[in-house]
């Protein structure tokens, strides 16, 4: 692995970048795409009609790559794919460190053309050792240098999570709505067609990145089955893992080959490679967020027996019934924890049994916070939840003068001095139009919410699977 490290580096830690057949239809797209790069930019275009739009981004044009004077670490290559071919040469007699093939229409597209055009460049870029990315695809994605396939993504910082995508749409996805729930990308790569680097070399990549902490992954297939198998048992033990599938149905295994050309692989395969390398399988964009924001920001536990905290008899009801299908488990609590409760707790409306139906105990927000505290201290709890209903909240707010941010700093305190996983459910209801605010409210206090019951008991079970196989 030591040595997919050496190879990828310049790609994924560029200090220049050329940019090869971008067009004012496309507005420009990859050369403003590097507006915060932090390296240096050049362009590579031989339509006399697009050097002024070229110009007016202050960025140096040249003929041809092989004209540039320095050396050029990435090449991000938009041209039609008949040209694609001299693109490849010229990268090769450059040297450069990778190039990523935005182009498509090659064997994606099953015709006789296109899948004669990817086998050339695959020829050329295998023979030369060259670090082709693609093609079909978005490239590479480095928050911290600026690097970025997107232009409304973030730069200037980035976080802890590591992204593989083979869908270009998936690998921006990630990073925007990820941001939004807490979740900063070390590095990610969309990569597509996969004919020479496949999702293998980025994985053993981000395994060695010390940036990078957990490895996100969305793949439609592999080229080589066993020494994926191999690099993922290895890798898991070291980092978390999560793997969402594409193509796992007859229909769905249908469009990757006109997506990506990948060839489909039997679901019950990749279910049994998952569980086997003790990586952590998600079903959707939403799973994947959810289960990464559970293994950043809740503490680990081994434990299934989950504390419930609703602020409303029917979703005490509701939350029990659905951390229950999850996988975990909702116990009655010690006689010691009863006694705590019957000191300040107001029964009448509510419950505390487990789960406990705070309802008529909103009015205080001590009683609120010792009501956690509670499931926190039992001995037969090992993760706490609590639901915050934004419509009965808010209307709370206005009748005792208090504020979100009162009950949020409390929260936040309980967050950090518990040794238990704290487990935040933010309920919108009709209240949808200010969650995201009050989410990222919670954010600020180092608190992440789900957006459901059934998100939450999901990603929680889905992290205390992972930490009782590996034995955390």
């Amino acid at each position: 692995m030591k040595d997919i490290v050496s190879k990828l580096h310049r790609a994924f830690n560029p200090r220049s970048v050329a940019v090869v057949g971008d067009k004012r239809e496309m507005d420009y797209m990859w050369l403003r795409n590097l507006a915060h790069f932090q390296g240096k930019v050049y362009s590579v275009q031989i339509d006399e009609q697009e050097l002024p739009g070229i110009e007016a981004l202050r960025v140096k044009n040249y003929y041809r790559l092989l004209d540039i004077p320095d050396e050029v670490d990435y090449v991000i290559v938009a041209v039609p794919r008949a040209a694609a071919p001299q693109i490849i040469r010229d990268c090769i007699e450059k040297k450069v460190g990778g190039v990523m093939l935005f182009t498509s229409g090659f064997a994606e597209t099953n015709t006789e053309e296109g899948i004669r055009l990817q086998q050339i460049i695959t020829e050329m870029a295998k023979e030369a050792g060259l670090n082709l990315i693609g093609p079909n695809c978005m490239g590479i994605f480095n928050p911290r240098i600026g690097l970025l396939n997107a232009a409304d993504q973030y730069y200037g910082d980035g976080g802890p999570v590591g992204f593989i995508s083979q869908s270009g749409t998936y690998a921006i996805f990630f990073s925007l709505i990820g941001a939004a729930h807490g979740i900063k990308v070390s590095k990610s790569v969309s990569y597509g067609n996969a004919v020479v680097l496949d999702s293998t070399d980025y994985m053993e990549y981000l395994a060695e990145d010390e940036e990078t902490k957990i490895i996100g992954m969305y793949i439609e297939g592999v080229k080589n089955g066993r020494r994926f198998f191999t690099s993922l048992r290895e890798i898991a033990k070291r980092k978390p893992v999560l793997i969402w599938k594409g193509g796992m149905t007859e229909e769905g295994s249908r469009a990757t080959a006109t997506h990506t050309a990948s060839l489909a692989e039997s679901p019950l395969i990749w279910d049994a490679v998952i569980k086997q390398c003790g990586a952590i399988k998600v079903d959707s964009l939403d799973e994947m967020i959810d289960t990464i924001k559970a293994l950043l920001y809740l503490k680990p536990t081994t434990g299934k027996r989950v504390g419930l905290a609703a602020m409303t008899g029917g979703q005490s009801v509701v939350i029990t019934d659905t951390f229950a299908k999850a996988g975990l488990e909702v116990p009655l609590l010690t006689e010691k924890s009863y006694q705590k409760f019957a000191t300040f707790f107001n029964i009448i409306g509510s419950s505390y049994r487990n789960p406990l139906d705070i309802s008529s105990n909103l009015r205080s927000l001590d009683n609120i916070t010792r009501c956690i505290d509670i499931l926190n201290e039992d001995e037969r709890i090992d993760s706490v939840v609590l639901e915050l209903s934004l419509g009965l909240l808010t209307r709370r707010a206005r009748s005792i003068g208090t504020s979100f941010d009162d009950l949020f700093e409390a929260l936040a305190q309980r967050k950090d001095r518990y040794d238990k996983p704290f487990l935040v459910v933010l309920f919108s209801g009709p209240e949808e139009s200010v969650a995201t605010e009050v989410r990222e409210m919670l954010m600020a206090k180092g608190l992440s919410s789900f957006p459901s019951f059934e998100r939450g008991a999901k990603a929680l079970n889905k992290v205390v699977e992972y930490y009782r196989f590996h034995r955390l």
